[in-house]
């Protein structure tokens, strides 16, 4: 590539995105600051325009071409927030573009995709992932004479995310900050800000923030260069990437302390947290930094701790599955399969001699539909406390009943639910 990825064009990127993008606030969280014992601040990309840090990649990439690359127009891969970016870019600079989203794309994501690009853009599904959609564009560029944009691993777009960095350094009221928290997907965001700091900051500590079931950037560290997931978990959709980039990997692997581990439970509870507490609405991706605090050991004696939030695109009517992820990830939802006799009483008995109080049944559903007398029955039961479960084994285990515990992450758990 011709372009030239280092400080000096992350500085132009940032003069060139101050009267395009919103400075996002610093803020202080009072309810992470009680629970970690350390000041923790939240760099705050969920309210960014497009309700995401993708926007200042994109523009930064389109506002480059040249005016014959303008005439043939761009194309992109997204899994939502980096195409509303792209969208934006072409409707403000008047450049067509196709945007190739994977079928898993949040419907909200899909229509404010168009919403910003208005008649400028076209969307594409290509696919149930991000590399599918990736492989689909990528097709389309060498078919159609488009530039493509890359989502994360191009020097435009990396220096573009780098901006987050250069406002997070200025907004810092005190210089006395120990570890930055970046969220992972394909590494544009970390590398970008790893970049700038290393730069200007390099006592500060840099850590990358990746969804259980999406480590494409752990794989990478393990095998020293990039390698593509085999399986992926797509609900942290913002952060489902199969493959990290070749230019980003190298600056992550030389620059970045250290990658931990989200299950996307943990991502699911520390959403509801910030929605109830700070009245703040993240994507899963958004919340992966803040829910990584507590994987991280934390030195309260080197000072602020600043997260990441990276985008607010979330679908309300996800919603249902984020608080169904929390509680079987706190333990304190569970399920079973229940085998009822087939004699008058049975449920009755099960709901006197096996239930406690405090335990509510959420989910009863028989599994063998054309047989509801003698088939097993699939049974959610709610506990006040997760200490509660082996009191509610012992009483089933000593239950005449035929009673099965679907562990979460098992098939069968996956299948019935």
């Amino acid at each position: 590539m011709s372009e030239i990825l280092d400080v000096n064009s992350i500085k132009r990127a940032a003069q060139l995105l101050s009267d395009v993008v919103k400075r996002t606030s610093l803020d202080h969280s009072s309810r992470l600051t009680n629970k970690f014992g350390v000041d923790v601040l939240l760099k705050r990309e969920d309210v960014q325009l497009a309700r995401s840090y993708k926007i200042r990649g994109a523009y930064n990439f389109i506002s480059s071409l040249s005016d014959q690359e303008r005439a043939m127009g761009v194309v992109c891969a997204s899994a939502g927030n980096h195409a509303q970016g792209v969208a934006y870019s072409c409707n403000k600079l008047g450049i067509k573009g196709k945007i190739f989203l994977p079928a898993t794309t949040p419907r909200q994501k899909r229509q404010k995709i168009m919403e910003f690009g208005g008649l400028w853009v076209e969307i594409v599904i290509g696919g149930h992932s991000y590399d599918d959609a990736s492989l689909a564009a990528r097709r389309d560029e060498i078919r159609s004479g488009s530039v493509f944009v890359h989502a994360f691993d191009d020097p435009r777009t990396i220096a573009g995310q780098a901006t987050v960095g250069v406002e997070l350094l200025e907004q810092l009221p005190t210089p006395n900050v120990s570890t930055v928290v970046v969220p992972v997907g394909g590494g544009g965001l970390i590398a970008g800000i790893a970049l700038w700091l290393r730069s200007q900051r390099p006592d500060i500590t840099i850590i990358g923030a990746e969804p259980t079931g999406a480590p494409s950037m752990t794989k990478a560290l393990a095998n020293n260069g990039p390698i593509a997931l085999e399986q992926m978990d797509s609900f942290v959709d913002g952060a489902a990437v199969g493959r990290v980039g070749d230019l980003t990997f190298p600056i992550v692997r030389d620059l970045v302390d250290e990658i931990v581990l989200v299950p996307e439970g943990a991502i699911c509870t520390e959403m509801l947290e910030l929605y109830q507490n700070e009245g703040i609405i993240t994507e899963p991706a958004g919340a992966l930094a803040t829910a990584a605090l507590s994987r991280i050991a934390i030195d309260r004696s080197k000072g602020a701790v600043v997260a990441i939030l990276s985008g607010g695109n979330n679908d309300v009517s996800r919603y249902s599955e984020i608080l169904e992820r929390s509680l079987v990830h706190e333990g304190l939802r569970h399920y079973f399969l229940v085998t009822f006799p087939q004699e008058p009483g049975s449920l009755r008995r099960f709901l006197e001699e096996v239930l406690s109080d405090g335990e509510d049944i959420v989910v009863f559903e028989y599994v063998k539909k054309s047989n509801r007398e003698t088939g097993p029955a699939l049974v959610g039961i709610d506990l006040e406390s997760p200490d509660s479960l082996s009191g509610l084994l012992w009483r089933m285990q000593n239950s005449p009943l035929e009673i099965e515990q679907v562990p979460p992450g098992s098939p069968l758990f996956t299948f019935l639910l």
